[in-house]
């Protein structure tokens, strides 16, 4: 058992590490890396929408501002 939880803490890591680096190719230049920290504010309340699945589906069916203002506004 200690054995198989260590190879599992193990395939853990190698798993996260290898996302981490998937991750960095994606962004390669500084300009791309420029816009994935500093997000317009549009962009921030858009994610905010999509990743709220009641706004998500409502931004679907009568747009993304009244379904935003319904929620958060």
């Amino acid at each position: 058992s200690n054995l198989l939880s260590s190879l599992l803490a193990g395939i853990k890591i190698k798993k996260e590490v290898a996302n981490a680096f998937v991750k960095r190719k994606k962004r390669s230049s500084p300009y791309e890396w420029y816009f994935e920290y500093y997000k317009s504010p549009m962009e921030q309340m858009h994610e905010r929408c999509e990743n709220y699945p009641p706004c998500d589906y409502l931004s679907d069916q009568v747009g993304f501002a009244l379904a935003y203002n319904r929620f958060f506004g």
